[in-house]
């Protein structure tokens, strides 16, 4: 007779990948051998008629991993992306823990840098345990809600430029973002994957910004201008369900145009952090166009929309 140690080790289940499909789903298969106490009715009858031990039924389950990369990249090559335009997008559903991206090159931040930048100078004033000045909000609230460039060009004096964006940007975790040169802080370089790291420093619990610094920066990002609501928003329930920050910016040399929107979104009651950059685009229209259909695909790829 077996030890019981024996019939305990003999239990551990092997994992096997025994497959996938062209929509991004593969099949674990988990096999529990010998030990596990699950005996087939053949087997339990003849025990003890020829003087044997009875042996144990092998059971097999199969259950899905779902590729959720797989199924975003199928659904963005149904996107149309004009020639010469490139995309990258990064989603997390908040509630489930999905999460997906596409593409994952560097890109002109443009506008969106700016809720980098007012994330930065609050970490700044939190470390310096003082609240911002009144010149400070009024800047802040003219740069997020407005997107006004003199004020993000003030503020980014305030925080130290590159040196105190890159410098609070390591603390957010975030790896493969540059800070722009000199005052160019649209030329800011950053990656789709950064983007959603730097929204759940702004929407999540495990921050390293307090309570009272996200909920301010939260707040900004809800009040955009009308005008300034496309991008992410175009995916939502409606009215309410986004706090977001768009980017466009032509480039001088091409004529082309950079155009960006990030955020936190809800859609059919799933709330989602959501990054989408772009770049090449032929007008800032195309460029719209382009990110909201990609939203849209990142959106079905976590399974937060049923369209």
């Amino acid at each position: 007779m077996a030890s019981p140690r024996a019939l305990v080790c003999a239990a551990v289940a092997s994992v096997v990948l025994v497959g996938g499909t062209a929509a991004g789903t593969f099949y674990v298969q988990a096999r529990a051998h010998a030990g596990t106490g699950v005996v087939s009715s053949a087997a339990a009858s003849s025990t003890g008629e020829a003087g044997g031990e009875a042996t144990v039924e092998q059971v097999e389950s199969v259950e899905p991993v779902v590729d959720r990369d797989a199924l975003l990249a199928r659904a963005m090559a149904e996107v149309s992306v004009a020639d010469g335009a490139e995309v990258s997008v990064a989603v997390l559903d908040v509630a489930t823990g999905e999460r997906a991206g596409y593409g994952d090159g560097a890109f002109d931040t443009a506008s969106i840098v700016k809720v980098d930048i007012l994330a930065a100078l609050l970490l700044q004033a939190q470390d310096a345990g003082r609240r911002l000045t009144a010149a400070e909000e009024a800047y802040a609230t003219a740069m997020i809600v407005s997107s006004d460039n003199d004020s993000a060009s003030a503020l980014w004096r305030v925080i130290g430029r590159a040196e105190g964006l890159d410098a609070a940007n390591e603390r957010f975790g975030l790896t493969g973002t540059a800070g722009g040169e000199g005052m160019l802080w649209g030329l800011t370089q950053t990656t789709a994957a950064d983007q959603l790291t730097l929204l759940g420093q702004v929407f999540g619990d495990d921050s390293e910004l307090s309570a009272a610094s996200r909920t301010y920066l939260q707040g900004l990002m809800g009040r955009i201008a009308a005008g300034q609501d496309w991008g992410v928003s175009a995916v939502t329930d409606g009215p309410g369900a986004w706090a977001l920050k768009n980017g466009w910016l032509p480039r001088t040399a091409t004529g082309l145009w950079d155009v960006n929107s990030v955020g936190r979104v809800t859609v059919d009651g799933h709330d989602c952090l959501l990054a989408v950059l772009s770049d090449g685009n032929a007008t800032k229209e195309r460029g719209v166009a382009l990110v909201e259909a990609a939203a849209g695909a990142a959106v079905r790829a976590v399974g937060a929309s049923g369209s």
